[in-house]
């Protein structure tokens, strides 16, 4: 079987390193978790190869290399990457589909606000806080024991969220939600995640744009 290619973003200003996409990583988590094996590129936003655009003249990241087919968009790419590779099986019962999917436009909506009284701090409690009232429930990860592609979609977002609302805001996610703690800690821990993970820096690098526009 052809060796699996994958592109995904590499750092601004440091190019030798990941850089800090949360749908890259979630392709790549996807394939660690298969323990497919998988060669990276590194895309340099800055300076995207020519080979690159001449066969995804959009420029966008993440993207695979399915028998000799280039193919983007993460759902599509990891929904490829299940079809190929069944085990072990990242698939998951159809009414946690949209578990948590709200959490990550609502981190961004409160990262960017200047208003606290917008009340999108809340917004996006209320959130997390359904996501540990599932997890006290469904737990461990979203669809119980095991993890899924659910879990696998969520935990770049969630590190993305810890880190940046860290940084930008002194923010954290209250103490009181302990089942979202103690799934975010299950998440961060696991090999595939930490091979996987951008650098604290560069997270905080690429939302620096965003939160100063």
């Amino acid at each position: 079987m052809a060796v699996v290619e994958v592109c995904v973003k590499a750092a601004a200003g440091a190019p030798e390193n990941l850089g800090d996409c949360p749908f890259c990583q979630r392709v790549q988590l996807t394939l660690e978790e298969k323990k497919v094996s998988y060669k990276t590129h590194l895309i340099n936003f800055s300076d995207k190869p020519q080979w690159f655009l001449e066969v995804n003249p959009e420029g966008k990241v993440p993207m695979i290399k399915f028998d000799e087919k280039w193919i983007a968009d993460s759902d599509v790419i990891v929904g490829i990457i299940e079809e190929k590779y069944p085990n072990p099986s990242l698939s998951h019962p159809p009414e946690v589909s949209s578990m948590g999917s709200k959490i990550f436009p609502s981190f961004i909506k409160f990262l960017k606000s200047k208003d606290p009284s917008d009340g999108s701090e809340q917004v996006l409690l209320d959130e997390l806080k359904a996501l540990d009232e599932h997890l006290k429930v469904k737990g461990p990860y979203v669809a119980g024991e095991n993890i899924c592609a659910i879990d696998l979609s969520l935990a770049p977002k969630l590190y993305h969220l810890e880190v940046a609302l860290g940084h930008f805001k002194r923010w954290t996610v209250p103490e009181s939600l302990s089942y979202f703690h103690n799934y975010v800690k299950l998440l961060f821990s696991r090999e595939s995640f930490q091979k996987t993970k951008a650098a604290k820096e560069i997270v905080i690098a690429g939302w620096e744009l965003k939160v100063n526009a």
